[in-house]
């Protein structure tokens, strides 16, 4: 027992959440280092595409066609650098439980629902953040979703693969795109596959669509459960207004905090424990910038702890700890929205993330603000999850 702990503990140390491939696990040596490069960033995206509301349940997994029992017991690790032909792609693989009518929708129909409901947030989301490097070429997307049919006469539910190879500039196009008409274009750049046969989720609507452009398509939305502001400081500290997440930002930023990251690294790492392979980054997290902390949590609890009561352990005994020493390494005003403290919880294993902005960080840090009240004011995602985090009652 002791041995399975320690495993899963050693395969997600370092993991924002479950659903980034660990560098080390990578066997090609370029795929890999460019893994453990953009480590960060690959992280940033499954941040933004867990807090993403699909209409419904959506898992990354390795495996695709796996019913939902199954999904919740295996492997949720699918972020990466793969190859697909002679193209170094980032890959993510998922199962989508959308169960579409045979009678109702022809498979286009079906697929391009998918690509509307799955892909295109997922792409909004990895794009921004790993277009910049020059040894990818393309981003793939596999999502397996459900077709209800009958067969002699019995109703019944099959999984349908839906794959989209989408080259990189054709990807910044996409979403980027003001209309469905650019939208369909730059789809067709890239290659579409239905279990395996080629096909298209527009077919001669593209020229159509040109020359028409259809109204703006919404862009993606997260619902989130409202929380009460933290109550605001006698004498507040001044919070620089922080630039927009491009590309060129976070760019700009990392370059011009760089000297000032290293410094706290050396300084705090005896008690924040940060992952050498992952180091600090300013990420895009719900179109604003973030630092990003990647650490590691050891807390002092009897086995087992329900993965709650390990996130309020490791919030209580760890990150509360760390807000006053980070804060305290940037003299002036943050440039930055906020900060993400991204750790592994050992020894349960639990992947847990407390993003907090930085007007709740200085009030906890001048102490106008209780733990908890600054648990309520950010987000706190378990294993993936976006949850409500009761300290006191989950450490009970």
């Amino acid at each position: 027992m002791r041995r399975i702990e320690l495993l899963a503990g050693i395969l997600s140390a370092g993991l924002l959440r479950a659903q980034v491939v660990s560098p080390p696990e990578i066997r090609d040596p370029e795929l890999r280092e460019l893994q453990q490069k953009h480590f960060a960033e690959l992280k940033a995206a499954a941040v933004a595409i867990t807090a993403h509301q699909f209409p419904y349940r959506f898992y990354f997994s390795r495996t695709l066609d796996l019913n939902e029992d199954q999904q919740k017991t295996r492997d949720q690790r699918s972020i990466q650098f793969a190859k697909y032909g002679h193209q170094t792609v980032v890959q993510i693989t998922g199962n989508y439980y959308a169960a579409y009518s045979d009678e109702l929708m022809k498979k286009e129909e079906r697929a391009r629902r998918t690509f509307e409901d799955v892909m295109l947030p997922i792409l909004r989301a990895e794009v921004p953040q790993l277009s910049d490097e020059p040894k990818m070429q393309a981003f793939a997307l596999e999502i397996s979703h459900h077709v209800r049919k009958k067969v002699l006469g019995v109703s019944g539910e099959h999984p349908e693969n839906v794959v989209l190879v989408i080259p990189k500039a054709a990807a910044l196009r996409l979403v980027a795109a003001p209309d469905e008409a650019t939208q369909a274009m730059a789809v067709e750049e890239g290659s579409l596959f239905i279990n395996g046969e080629a096909a298209t989720i527009w077919g001669p609507m593209t020229a159509e669509l040109a020359a028409t452009p259809a109204p703006p398509a919404p862009a993606p939305s997260v619902v989130a459960k409202p929380v009460p502001a933290p109550p605001p400081s006698p004498a507040p500290t001044p919070i620089v207004a922080a630039p927009q997440p491009t590309p060129d930002a976070l760019h700009a930023l990392q370059t011009s905090y760089q000297d000032t990251l290293d410094k706290m690294v050396r300084e705090l790492d005896q008690t924040a424990h940060f992952v050498s392979y992952a180091p600090p980054v300013f990420v895009n997290f719900h179109h604003s910038i973030y630092l990003q902390l990647s650490i590691t949590t050891t807390i002092q609890a009897p086995d087992p702890a329900s993965r709650y009561r390990a996130a309020a352990l490791a919030f209580d005994e760890h990150i509360a700890h760390l807000i006053r020493p980070v804060l305290a390494c940037f003299k002036e005003a943050p440039e930055f929205a906020g900060i993400d403290f991204s750790t592994t919880v050992k020894p349960t294993g639990q992947a847990v993330e407390y993003i907090f902005d930085v007007a709740s960080l200085r009030c906890y840090e001048q102490f106008d603000c209780t733990g908890q009240q600054i648990v309520n004011s950010g987000f706190v995602l378990i294993n993936g999850e976006r949850v409500t985090l009761d300290l006191e009652g989950a450490e009970r």
